[in-house]
């Protein structure tokens, strides 16, 4: 505790210092952030830091292994931080962000782990999915460490599919107001990888290239109801 009091002191000191107009322009008139990343609780991603984003930037929520429950089956922390990110602040990009050496994502590997969690294990049915992928669909030979950073990645898809299934997510899909990626924080080598809807894969950033994207609003067609169409008629 006692070098969170002196980060404290020193966030007062210098970094609120050098940004205090920024911060009461927001005080003022309030947040207009870029996107929602829906990241890991996991004290080694910090999403400003990754994204080098400043104060009313990027709105974040973030969970044990960056999980997006599917609408129907919780009314709870992240189905209201989505809704109101969409709703309220109207953030066009919604990032969900996984990353190597996940905890979460041993557990959901190793259930016998988590006979003492058994609130941890009930949230994790929600990442089963990917665990099932890997069992299924991947090398059976796999090493430890490989199958882990794979449920990792098979889990930020499972979690777009289950941000697509929220009503304010899907309106703004259908409207081509919203983008949906996938992003995968490598911790031990500081690279992030980006999932191509298109390729079904994920990507290295290459310089200079458009940002691949995991989902793209499919805007929706101007279709005249029968009414205007008898009024014109007439």
């Amino acid at each position: 505790m006692d070098d969170l009091l002196k980060g404290i002191s020193s966030f007062r000191g210098a970094a609120f210092k050098d940004n205090s107009a920024l911060y009461r322009k927001l005080a003022r008139e309030g947040q207009q952030p870029q996107a929602l990343m829906i990241s890991c609780a996991d004290s080694r991603v910090m999403p400003e830091t990754i994204t080098q984003s400043g104060p009313g930037e990027l709105f974040v929520c973030r969970n044990a292994g960056n999980i997006v429950p599917p609408f129907q089956t919780m009314n709870g922390g992240v189905s209201s931080a989505i809704e109101y990110a969409v709703v309220a602040l109207g953030v066009r990009d919604i990032i969900v962000c996984g990353h190597s050496d996940c905890g979460a994502m041993k557990g959901l590997c190793h259930q016998e782990l988590l006979g003492a969690m058994p609130n941890v294990a009930a949230w994790l049915k929600h990442s089963h999915a990917a665990y099932s992928i890997v069992c299924e669909a991947y090398p059976p030979t796999l090493e430890e460490k490989e199958k882990i950073r794979a449920v990792a990645m098979e889990n930020v898809v499972v979690q777009l599919d289950h941000l697509r299934t929220h009503p304010s997510v899907a309106a703004g899909l259908a409207k081509g107001g919203i983008t949906l990626h996938g992003w995968f924080f490598d911790i031990e080598t500081g690279e992030v990888l980006i999932y191509d809807g298109v390729a079904c894969r994920f990507t290295q950033i290459e310089e200079g290239q458009p940002l691949p994207v995991a989902v793209t609003g499919r805007g929706v067609p101007h279709v005249v109801p029968a009414s205007a169409g008898r009024i014109a008629a007439e």
